[in-house]
């Protein structure tokens, strides 16, 4: 598989309008852009050079965003920020099973578009860079190597998102104190914002699909924690692999 380097962002989206003001906005914050419309034209740009991250439409004509996103996963180890403008948990849910690390709901600042670019580019670099402080952890039948980000139940492989591993590595390092969703934002997204709280219930609604349904518990009204006595149970909903 590819790994991605530089500041290079391939942007799809069949609207020319919101690419070129993604794309104003990304060059202006020092990203080097590439605009593709189709899903034939991203896949192609992403072969001749691999980018850092793929700004990705879900509703593209032809190849659709939710193929070129598995498309991606399978050839690129690339991190993806989907946009869509379908604020349907099971188009969601749908992205970030095929491997998408965030989504956007349109319509969208480019502004915070490019926050939400940033974050992801800087949990993956410190994903490849590793951390000599991290340890192994162990909970709930899980066993999460954090130097080299890698989930396992009982001996099977769970393949998490960029996104998913850092949310999963905060709450069981949180030991079973709940955590709530503007600590969740602050820690693994970055910032804290009260209008993008529901991200963090499709990333746990995602994360969960490949876990299991009772390892994270939900405290209503709070947010979420580890369940010490759960079991996890990989690709429990499923079978998938991503």
């Amino acid at each position: 598989m590819v790994t991605a380097v530089g500041r290079r962002i391939v942007i799809v989206d069949d609207d020319r309008a919101i690419a070129e003001a993604v794309s104003a906005r990304l060059t202006a914050d020092g990203f080097d852009v590439e605009v593709t419309h189709s899903g034939e034209d991203a896949l192609a740009a992403a072969r001749r050079q691999t980018p850092a991250l793929v700004v990705l439409d879900l509703g593209l004509p032809g190849i659709d965003g939710i193929e070129v996103c598995a498309t991606l996963r399978r050839e690129f180890d690339v991190p993806v920020v989907m946009l869509t403008a379908r604020d349907s948990e099971t188009d969601v849910l749908v992205g970030l099973g095929v491997g998408a690390d965030d989504y956007v709901v349109k319509p969208f600042s480019p502004r915070e578009l490019s926050a939400r670019v940033s974050t992801v580019l800087r949990r993956t670099r410190s994903r490849d860079s590793g951390d000599a402080n991290r340890t192994t952890l162990n909970a709930c039948g899980l066993t999460i190597d954090t130097a080299r980000r890698l989930v396992d139940i009982d001996g099977t492989a769970v393949h998490l998102t960029v996104t998913e591993f850092d949310l999963l590595i905060d709450l069981v390092r949180a030991d079973g104190a709940v955590r709530s969703r503007d600590q969740l934002l602050a820690s693994v997204w970055g910032y804290r914002d009260a209008g993008v709280v529901r991200t963090v219930d499709s990333h746990i609604r995602s994360l969960r699909r490949k876990i299991g349904d009772d390892v994270i518990r939900t405290v209503h009204g709070i947010g979420y924690a580890i369940t010490p006595t759960a079991r996890a149970v990989a690709g429990s909903h499923t079978g998938m692999r991503v």
